[in-house]
């Protein structure tokens, strides 16, 4: 059964929709209003956002023209009613369903999913920046409270999920999982440098250079190696060159005359493969290679199997649906295989504050867990919230002893957790096995 007949059989049974509460109505935000607002069995209950008109104008767009900002506002959703705040926490003490994060911002997005889940409800970012920070420990918390914690569909992590579950369910090896680079990867550029360009596309310079600078790649391909329990290629990743008819021939282990040490490993591709994403399968059973290649699929034993796309806010929707009906997360940590650490680029200054991603100061580079936690490597999700303490020379890691961090901050404070459980061992194997067979 579909989604939506799913959600309306329970609008039935329940007499209303699924109420949804959203955080941001930015160009984002707006577009995932417009969807929930033509979908059936939900309802964009409320919105909040720091400029209040920007919300009552993003359901405007939507239709939704009738909207209170204050007084009761609790039964004011009880009457069916439409509400605007400019509080996102204040969502969570409204009687909605599920809270979807639209912010952009990684400090408010573990705020709002901290507090999403110390009230009893589900919530979902489009942040996938925060889930790369403090997911692990978000997903920890999501199944001690008996809420779902995921990342929104959409997005190149989450649907390059959905084709290794279907690659490991018609049970084949997953040799690599990848997306496309649309643009070269040049880590050093700054927002300055990119505005004619961001003005041509009609984009924030800082979210182009996160683009750019390999920021936004290196944190999504941290995302997928987390959810979906692989490895990095290495640090940094590969990045080749690469067509949708080559990926097969490009990503195989070296023995059978491709780039890769080993199976089971996350990288990305440059060239037009941009914006899909794939997976890299291989049949390891003589029957099933001949039939694979039978269908058209090719050569063998390596097959490709491509997405040629990937649909933001448009498809974001279908992670209501997941987690409503299916009581099911979209995307969120299994393991913690992957970081991703701030790194100078340019020569940084004791008692400078660091910009953060998209900024001038350092851009984001892909690493095994393991290896940042053994160099103290500052993830690039806390840097906006550090200030030097010493001189990092262009090109290195920004590590913990370089800065002092922003304690008032959630996702510091999350994080701090977050490493103190993972050395101490308390996301035990065995927790982390039920939640692969609950996802």
């Amino acid at each position: 059964m579909s989604y939506t007949r799913k959600l309306l059989a329970r609008q039935a049974a329940l007499g209303r929709p699924v109420r949804i509460g959203l955080v941001g109505a930015g160009q984002m935000g707006k577009g995932f209003i417009a969807q929930i607002a033509r979908q059936h069995g939900v309802d964009i209950t409320a919105v909040a956002d720091v400029a209040v008109d920007r919300a009552v104008a993003a359901l405007a767009a939507a239709g939704i023209v009738e909207v209170v900002r204050d007084g009761d506002l609790a039964a004011a959703i009880e009457r069916g009613e439409h509400v605007v705040v400019d509080d996102a926490i204040a969502l969570t003490r409204l009687p909605v369903d599920m809270i979807i994060e639209c912010s952009g911002v990684p400090e408010v997005a573990a705020k709002v999913a901290l507090a999403s889940l110390l009230a009893g409800k589900h919530v979902a970012l489009m942040t996938v920046e925060a889930d790369v920070t403090v997911g692990l420990l978000l997903a920890k918390i999501a199944r001690q409270t008996g809420a779902i914690y995921t990342v929104c569909r959409g997005d190149e992590p989450v649907e390059c999920l959905k084709l290794v579950e279907f690659v490991q369910d018609i049970g084949l090896e997953v040799v690599l999982a990848g997306k496309g680079k649309n643009n070269p990867l040049r880590q050093t550029d700054t927002p300055e440098m990119l505005e004619e360009e961001a003005r041509a596309k009609g984009m924030n310079p800082r979210m182009l250079c996160s683009f750019v600078d390999g920021t936004k790649t290196m944190i999504e391909m941290a995302a997928l190696a987390n959810a979906a329990d692989l490895q990095l290629t290495q640090r940094t990743m590969l990045g080749p060159e690469a067509t949708v008819p080559t990926l097969q021939d490009v990503f195989k282990p070296k023995a059978d005359g491709g780039i890769l040490e080993r199976s089971g490993v996350v990288d990305y591709a440059t060239g037009p493969v941009a914006p899909g994403v794939f997976v890299i399968g291989k049949a390891n059973d003589a029957v099933v290679h001949e039939e694979l290649s039978y269908l058209k699929m090719g050569p063998g034993p390596y097959f490709s199997f491509y997405r040629p796309y990937h649909l933001a806010s448009v498809e974001a929707v279908l992670s209501i649906g997941e987690v409503i009906c299916d009581g099911q997360p979209s995307l969120q940590p299994i393991a913690w295989n992957a970081d991703v650490s701030a790194t100078a680029k340019r020569a940084l200054t004791a008692g400078e504050r660091i910009d953060g991603i998209g900024g001038g100061d350092v851009y984001g580079d892909a690493v095994p867990a393991e290896e940042a936690r053994a160099g103290r490597e500052l993830p690039i999700g806390l840097a906006s919230a550090a200030t030097l303490v010493r001189d990092v020379p262009q090109g290195a890691v920004v590590t913990y002893d370089d800065v002092t961090l922003d304690e008032t901050r959630t996702i510091v404070v999350l994080r701090k957790l977050q490493d103190l459980l993972l050395a101490g061992g308390l996301f035990p194997a065995d927790e982390l096995a039920a939640l692969v067979r609950q996802s």
